[in-house]
């Protein structure tokens, strides 16, 4: 009796293995052919940019429209990231599937006239509507619709960087701090690993950046990791709080969000002149490519992180993820030629930690290195995720993130609170 039982069980595992298989599957196959689609579109809408100067004049224009079309039609899609991981944790509303073209035109906006954004969140949103899509059609359970939409992420994240290991667990870590919902470990790897392929068939190739030569272990080698760790988390901090806040200080001034986006672009285009530069526009490929050859000036990351959080702040579109690829880097090379280190190995730290820090996910962005930059400096990799995660504090990009266990015990946090119910009591 108690080896059928066992049959059974096993049946029933394979059975949900092949089930999920199938629909992960899905999930990367379009997910994969929409960040296809992105990644395309956003190279034309960035060297479209940099060859015709004057549609840096056009921010406050585009800007608006895509606030428009967000009030016009967008409904909860304006929630962006935070929606899917909010229908993950509660399951009572839905995620419509107009997210998936409003947030892919309003992010080709933000970078062919100059926002300074991201790609994640554009890659993520896609991922999450398309596989509500999908659930839809195939009338999931709830408990098995919440797993989709993990796959989304997942399959988004991974595809649209070329790290489908990371994007696996990107999708089981950033639910819960200090908590990873291994129930979707397979779901998630299929649709990452899927959307990742499908990706790189459509003819999409990623940027690759080397760290050099791992220095040898020592006792001072590892103390200036550590320093600079600290650094990289409180970076993560900065980012998140100064976004957050000027995104409550545009609405507070801005009733309307056309006027927000439109008086927002003027503010950008304000300090292009103000600083006398356009480097801090768009992704920051070329400070991340910079920051991997050379030391780079001292400030170069905060400028990169205050024209990203008026950019996001504005209500513009986009994601926050290759922006702080950028301040991570940057900060790593500009504290390199002080602590005496190679600049493209602390730049390859950087890279991920402060990514580390501002979304909560240091063993995602753990494996991300690895995927990256190889394993041979892994343990100071790690050392960088880990303590950037705890400096960074209760804080992060993600305000519908919840908090699983705290980071300190000296921090009580109440049961199901989030980020954003942390931040609306300061």
């Amino acid at each position: 009796m108690k080896g059928y039982a066992e049959r059974w069980i096993h049946f029933g595992i394979l059975a949900s293995m092949l089930k999920w298989i199938v629909i992960g599957g899905l999930v990367g196959i379009l997910t994969g052919s929409a960040s296809a689609l992105f990644l395309a579109s956003l190279d034309w809408a960035t060297n479209t940019r940099t060859n015709h100067s004057w549609l840096l004049w056009l921010l406050p224009i585009g800007g608006a429209v895509v606030s428009y079309l967000y009030v016009k039609f967008g409904k909860d899609s304006s929630k962006g990231n935070n929606l899917i991981l909010e229908q993950i944790h509660e399951g009572n509303g839905k995620i419509p599937f107009r997210m998936a073209p409003l947030v892919l035109f309003g992010t080709l906006v933000t970078h062919l006239f100059g926002g300074s954004a991201g790609r994640e969140g554009t890659a993520v949103q896609m991922g999450g509507s398309l596989s509500e899509w999908i659930g839809k059609i195939l009338k999931l359970h709830p408990f098995d619709r919440k797993i989709i939409l993990m796959c989304g992420i997942s399959s988004g994240f991974g595809s649209v960087f070329g790290t489908p290991l990371a994007g696996t667990v990107f999708g089981l870590e950033v639910l819960v701090i200090g908590l990873v919902r291994y129930e979707a470990l397979i779901p998630c790897f299929i649709a990452s690993f899927v959307a990742d392929k499908v990706t790189t068939a459509w003819g999409i190739h990623h940027l690759h950046y080397s760290m050099g030569a791992v220095p040898d272990f020592s006792t001072l080698l590892l103390l200036k990791i550590v320093m600079a760790s600290v650094l990289f988390g409180l970076a993560g901090l900065l980012f998140s709080e100064l976004t957050h806040r000027l995104k409550a200080l545009f609405t507070k001034v801005f009733k309307n969000p056309v006027m927000k986006s439109f008086c927002g672009g003027f503010v950008i285009i304000g300090m292009v002149y103000l600083f006398g530069t356009r480097d801090y526009l768009g992704l920051g490929i070329p400070l991340i490519q910079q920051s991997f050859s050379e030391s780079v000036a001292p400030l170069t990351f905060l400028l990169k992180t205050i024209f990203t959080s008026v950019t996001l702040g504005a209500g513009f579109q986009g994601g926050e993820v290759t922006p702080l690829f950028a301040i991570g880097s940057t900060l790593g090379s500009s504290l390199a030629q002080y602590l005496h280190l190679s600049a493209p190995f602390l730049a390859a730290i950087g890279f991920i930690s402060v990514f580390s820090g501002a979304t909560n996910t240091p063993i995602a962005c753990f494996i991300m290195g690895i995927e990256l930059f190889g394993a041979e400096g892994a343990v100071y990799m790690f050392i960088g995720c880990i303590i950037s995660f705890l400096f960074s504090g209760h804080t992060g990009i993600y305000t519908a993130q919840r908090i699983g266990i705290s980071k300190s015990r000296s921090v009580m946090i109440e049961e199901n609170a989030t980020l954003g119910s942390l931040h609306n009591k300061k």
